[in-house]
C-alpha cells in the first residue's frame, strides 16, 4: 500500500515538474519573440525606405505641384534638404515707417517666421538697402530701410539675400556696401553683387546661388548680361551640386512672364541652372518645367506696402525639396499682406483660390508654345 502511495505521489511530482517546464519554455519563447519584435519593425521600415530609394521618383509636373498631399517625402526627411523662397522683401517706405512706429523690427515677419526658419535654406530678394540714417517716409520710389530690420531677417532665419534688383542700389555703392557688411556680420550671405557667387553646404550637398537684375540697369548690382550669366552658371556648376539662380525681371502687374523672362530662364537652364527663383512683377506669376528644371517666374509680394490692390497684397512662399541631387517636390503657400507690411498665411477658400489661379496660369504657360 505504501509503495502504491509513493508511486502515485512520484507521478504527481513528475506531472507538476513537466507542466512547470512547459510554462518556462513557453515564457522563454514569448520573450524571444517579443525581443525580436522591434527588429522586425525596424526591418519593415528599412525595407520600405530601400524600396522608396530604389524606385525612380517621377519628374515634377504641374499636377504633382498642386496635389493636396505632399507628406510622401516624410519617409526620407532625414536625407532631404528644404529651401524656401519668398516674394519681394522691401523693408522701406511704409513698412519702415510702421516698423519704427511699433518699435518692433520683427513685426513684418512675426506671422510667418516660424515657417521660414524651419527650412534648411531660406532665400529672399532684399529689394532695399539697409543704411544708417534712413529717412522716414510713406512716399517716393527711392528705397531704404533702417539697419535694425536685421532683427526681422534673423528672426525669419534668412540665409541668403539677393541684391540683384532695381532698388538695392538706390543709395549707391555706399548703400550696397553698408547692406552687405551688415548682412555678413549677421551670418547672411549676399548674392547679386560683387563677385556674385555664394556657395552654401547643407548635409554634404553644395548649393550655388547667383543673382541677376534685368530692370533699370544699375552698376552697383549684377546685371542680367547674357554672356556673364552663361559663364558664371557654368563656373558655379563645377563647384556645386545645385545651381540656384535669382532673376529680377518682367513687367509689373502682369500674370504671365514676358518673352525676355522666358529667354533668360531657358538660357540659364541650358547652361546648368537647376532652379530659377524669379521676382519683381509684384504679382504672382506661374512656374514652368523646362528640360526637367524648375522655373518660378514670380512669387509676388512678401514684405511690402502696396495695399492699393488685392493682387499686390498677395504672394506665395515656395517650398523646394531636394533629394539625391534632384529637386523632387515643390509646394506653394499663399500669403496676404495686411497693415502695409505684415504677411500672414491664407487658409481655406482663400488659399485654394490663389493656388487654383496659379495652376490655371501654369497650364496656360505650358500650352503657350514658349
Amino acid at each position: 500500500m505504501k509503495h502504491k502511495a509513493l508511486l502515485l505521489f512520484s507521478l504527481i511530482i513528475v506531472v507538476v515538474i513537466l507542466n512547470s517546464w512547459k510554462l518556462v519554455v513557453k515564457k522563454y519563447e514569448g520573450e524571444q519573440r517579443f525581443k525580436n519584435f522591434p527588429v522586425t519593425v525596424r526591418q519593415i521600415k528599412n525595407d520600405a525606405q530601400q524600396q522608396f530609394k530604389s524606385t525612380s521618383i517621377e519628374p515634377l509636373s504641374i499636377e504633382r505641384v498642386f496635389k493636396k498631399d505632399h507628406a510622401w517625402t516624410a519617409s526620407i526627411s532625414a536625407e532631404t534638404i528644404t529651401m524656401v523662397a519668398t516674394g519681394d522683401v522691401i523693408p522701406a517706405r511704409s513698412v519702415n515707417f510702421r516698423t519704427i512706429g511699433y518699435n518692433n523690427f520683427k513685426w513684418p515677419f512675426e506671422k510667418t517666421s516660424d515657417f521660414l526658419k524651419n527650412a534648411d535654406l531660406t532665400f529672399i530678394n532684399l529689394e532695399s538697402p539697409l543704411v544708417k540714417n534712413c529717412p522716414l517716409t510713406n512716399t517716393g520710389m527711392v528705397f531704404c530701410g533702417d539697419q535694425r530690420h536685421m532683427k526681422g531677417l534673423l528672426s525669419a532665419g534668412v540665409d541668403i539675400a539677393s541684391l540683384a534688383n532695381n532698388h538695392a542700389g538706390n543709395y549707391g555703392i555706399e548703400g550696397v556696401n553698408q547692406t552687405v557688411q551688415l548682412l555678413n556680420k549677421n551670418g547672411i550671405e549676399a548674392t547679386g553683387q560683387g563677385s556674385n557667387l555664394i556657395i552654401k553646404e547643407v548635409k554634404g550637398t553644395k548649393f550655388a546661388f547667383l543673382g541677376y537684375n534685368d530692370i533699370e540697369k544699375n552698376q552697383n548690382v549684377v546685371s542680367a548680361e547674357e554672356e556673364r550669366i552663361k559663364k558664371e552658371i557654368k563656373d558655379a556648376k563645377i563647384k556645386s551640386d545645385f545651381v540656384v539662380v535669382a532673376f529680377h525681371w518682367g513687367d509689373e502687374y502682369t500674370p504671365q512672364p514676358n518673352n525676355r523672362e522666358v529667354t533668360l530662364a531657358h538660357l540659364a537652364v541650358n547652361n546648368g541652372a537647376d532652379l530659377i527663383i524669379g521676382n519683381h512683377p509684384h504679382w504672382i506669376q506661374p512656374f514652368e518645367i523646362y528640360k526637367d528644371k524648375f522655373i518660378m517666374y514670380a512669387h509676388g509680394n512678401y514684405v511690402f506696402d502696396q495695399m492699393w490692390s488685392d493682387k499686390t497684397k498677395l504672394g506665395v512662399i515656395g517650398k523646394y525639396i531636394f533629394y539625391k541631387n534632384k529637386l523632387i517636390d515643390v509646394e506653394y503657400f499663399p500669403v496676404k499682406i495686411e497693415d502695409f507690411g505684415q504677411p500672414y498665411f491664407l487658409k481655406g477658400i482663400e488659399k485654394e483660390k490663389i493656388l487654383n489661379e496659379l495652376q490655371v496660369e501654369a497650364l496656360k504657360l505650358s500650352s503657350s508654345g514658349f
